[in-house]
């Protein structure tokens, strides 16, 4: 199989490629630091929030034939809805909605011809139950787990399946920065979430491995949540 793994470089992408890079599976990823994708054989050097980045990563998805397309690339921005200005909106909702959607679009004809494909989104629980100060990640996050369900629908005659998993806190450095960057402390956050821990890269991992295979060719449209317990309340 093809793999795309956009965001490979680091955090969950490089765990997620990892764990996929097993006999007779060809991994692709890409990103815009090249220092963090050469182990990789196939890789592509662009920027998601732009028009350009986007329409060359949707080339090399042709180029490739992608037969799995993972979107995992995605930004986090936290402030307060009136310190956003265009250019910050602009830039969050391409490189988390925009471009995750075109992507698949230029993924799709190829899966069709095969009469297969998987589409898994990495979304977040904040597009589930909605995080104050980070309206834009959420609003973006909750898009993508809207249009996974209407892909879904789309696709489902081809053999095309399309979820998303929704990490909560995950112990990676965007998820550390991030806890930095709000109003509680690490300690204080964990202690809000059910399992008192941070979710590990290698679990997510393990969900996209399970969404790939046969065993999962009935679960399309899903919204799942990897979040420790943490949106099944207090």
């Amino acid at each position: 199989m093809n793999i795309l793994v956009t965001g490979g470089g680091k955090g969950i992408g490089k765990a997620i490629a990892k764990e996929l890079n097993t006999d007779g599976n060809n991994i692709f990823t890409c990103g815009r630091n090249e220092k963090l994708l050469l182990n990789y054989e196939n890789y592509c050097i662009c920027d998601l929030s732009t028009k350009d980045g986007m329409q060359k990563l949707g080339d090399f998805i042709t180029d490739n034939n992608i037969d799995i397309l993972v979107n995992n690339a995605g930004e986090y921005i936290y402030s307060h809805i009136e310190d956003m200005g265009f250019s910050d909106i602009e830039h969050i909702t391409k490189v988390n909605l925009e471009a995750p959607l075109y992507l698949i679009s230029r993924a799709i004809p190829y899966m069709k011809s095969q009469h297969w494909g998987r589409i898994i989104n990495i979304g977040s629980i904040s597009g589930v139950v909605g995080e104050a100060g980070a309206s834009l990640y959420s609003g973006t996050k909750s898009g993508l787990i809207g249009a996974t369900k209407a892909l879904a629908l789309e696709l489902a005659e081809y053999g095309i399946t399309v979820n998303t998993i929704n990490p909560g806190w995950v112990d990676t450095d965007m998820g550390n920065s991030s806890a930095q960057e709000g109003d509680f402390t690490k300690e204080e956050i964990t202690e809000c979430i059910p399992q008192k821990r941070f979710i590990s890269p290698s679990e997510i991992a393990g969900m996209v491995k399970y969404l790939i295979s046969e065993d999962a060719r009935g679960v399309t449209g899903q919204s799942i949540n990897l979040c420790a317990g943490l949106t099944c309340g207090c």
